[in-house]
């Protein structure tokens, strides 16, 4: 019995294993621009619906489009709207692969398996490497399900299991628990249904009993968006209810009308061919489902806002003050693209000053709110040069030419320190993971050395905004006490390190640190000497 056991568990291993294969060669095949598709083409519900089953379909996992769009929605790139569309549509996408199990292919399993390791590993162009990957991950797709087949074959000999499983057909709440818990545990919907085939092929299971259990595969998979929204924005955990809602709403809506569902299945698929009646119940719930929800998505949408109440918490990468319609006046224009830029040096100066913050407590929030904030900046950097390269098409007098030339650098350089913000709590992240410290010295030395590139990015920036010489020149001399203080940092760090103080580990990190705070402050130098009229 226990070698049947571990046969199923392998078989299993293989099935997940062999998934992940054919997804990422899927994915490759199609392009690693997934998040920027759903993005963009998210304008109405029902596109979000097309474009999620796609994605899904291309990934083979809804868990995978979920928590993309978790991650769009946390990010302020999505509304909860779009998100629900992408959501209902990856319920749709992920029955593909259920569809592909059915077709009877075991007899041909070597030959795809051999098929795809010849194109993925020896072919030379990256289209047939991608085939081969995607067939060679089908093929032990393919093969973990035979395993998992052939190892459930004798529990048909003990009758007690055998009643259990009989009991999903009169007790479909019971089989919707099963097939919920299954799926949190394996993490994936579509290993749930392929056991389900597997069990049913052996004649383990009726297609009664089995249509309760598929149902709680989709409530369990949404165990993974939960998790993924955890950290996330009150809009990201409002995407994740949406997702739970939606299924456990339709599970129930369709296990009160199951002796109906049931026989409009059977109607639909092929006579004693269990397989693709599983197949085609998962993939006909999940499309009737959608089409219910369709219809009363905005007020669905209004009511998963009334159960978590609050600020959606989203910060948006959109500029406040850019104009399109100011254009035709350069002047106006020019005041605007100023502002935008000063509140994106103020964005890009509190990453800083957290990340900074964070090389003395390793503090994780400070960690992560700079991960989640640099975007940010990053995106308002794009859509302030595209404005000031627009407004470059206007005749503007020397000054107004000066300016601008001036906040396309200021922009950059504004750009530059945010990305360094985000080096530095990545280094601090991976100390924290590490287990890598600094002696009580260096980290003295680090403090004065923050607070030195605090004053001289905010000096800068202040004058920046009020263009203010005299404060420009304040910035300037502190960006020279950096420039000479980490000089003298990696003398005493190398000192350290020859006497034991400090671990090597350590001193690579060291040396990173000073490199990203020396930039941070030689970006602020660049402000203060465009304020002053040097550039």
């Amino acid at each position: 019995m226990h070698l049947y056991f571990f046969a199923f568990l392998g078989g299993l291993a293989l099935f997940l294993y062999g998934m992940q294969i054919m997804g990422e060669g899927l994915q490759k095949a199609a392009g690693n621009k997934m998040e920027k598709i759903l993005e963009v083409l998210t304008g109405r519900i029902i596109y979000g619906v097309m474009l999620g089953a796609a994605v899904t379909a291309l990934l083979q996992s809804s868990t995978a489009t979920t928590v993309m769009t978790v991650g769009l929605v946390n990010a302020g790139l999505m509304t909860l709207k779009q998100a629900f569309g992408i959501v209902m549509g990856a319920n749709i996408g992920t029955t593909v692969t259920a569809q592909l199990i059915a077709f009877k292919l075991t007899d041909f399993v070597t030959l795809i398996i051999a098929v795809g390791f010849v194109l993925n590993f020896l072919a030379k162009g990256k289209k047939f490497r991608y085939t081969g990957q995607i067939l060679l991950g089908f093929g032990i797709l393919l093969l973990g399900m035979g395993l998992m087949g052939d190892s459930v074959a004798p529990l048909k000999k003990y009758q007690g299991f055998v009643d259990f499983i009989q009991t999903f057909a009169e007790n479909p709440l019971l089989g919707l628990l099963v097939g919920t818990l299954m799926t949190c545990v394996i993490q994936s919907s579509s290993a749930t249904i392929g056991i389900l085939m597997a069990m049913a092929s052996q004649g383990l299971i009726p297609l009664e009993g089995a249509i309760p259990v598929l149902f709680g595969d989709n409530i369990g998979t949404c165990i993974t968006a939960v998790i993924a929204s955890a950290r996330g924005n009150k809009t990201a955990k409002r995407v994740a209810t949406s997702h739970v809602l939606f299924n456990v709403i339709g599970s129930v809506v369709f296990i009160i009308f199951l002796d109906y569902y049931t026989k409009l299945v059977i109607a639909i698929s092929p006579a004693g061919d269990i397989a693709r009646q599983i197949a085609n119940a998962h993939t006909a719930f999940n499309v009737m489902n959608t089409l219910l929800f369709l219809p009363f998505a905005e007020k669905f949408i209004s009511f998963v806002q009334l159960l978590l109440p609050g600020e959606s918490g989203v910060v948006s990468r959109k500029p406040v003050f850019l104009d399109a319609g100011m254009l035709a006046t350069p002047g106006i224009a020019m005041a605007l693209a100023k502002k935008e830029v000063v509140r994106m040096g103020s964005m890009a100066w509190q990453n800083v000053e957290l990340a900074l913050g964070a090389v003395d407590d390793k503090d994780v929030k400070k960690i992560t709110y700079v991960l989640e904030h640099e975007p940010v900046v990053d995106a308002l950097e794009e859509e302030i040069t595209k404005y000031l390269t627009q407004m470059s098409e206007q005749e503007m007098n020397e000054e107004l030419s000066a300016l601008h030339t001036g906040l396309l650098h200021a922009c950059n350089d504004i750009e530059r320190i945010g990305d360094h913000a985000e080096n530095i709590v990545k280094k601090v992240r991976n100390m924290k993971e590490d287990g890598v410290s600094f002696s009580e010295d260096a980290q003295e030395e680090l403090r004065h050395l923050s607070k030195l590139v605090l004053e001289a990015s905010s000096k800068a920036l202040k004058a920046l905004e009020t263009d203010d010489r005299t404060l420009a020149r304040e910035a300037l001399a502190v960006s020279h006490e950096v420039k000479l203080y980490q000089k003298e940092m990696r003398k005493n760090h190398v000192t350290r390190l020859n006497n034991k103080v400090c671990n090597p580990a350590a001193g690579f990190v060291m040396l990173e640190l000073l490199i990203n705070m020396k930039r941070v402050s030689d970006h602020s130098k660049n402000i203060s000497q465009l304020v002053l009229g040097e550039f």
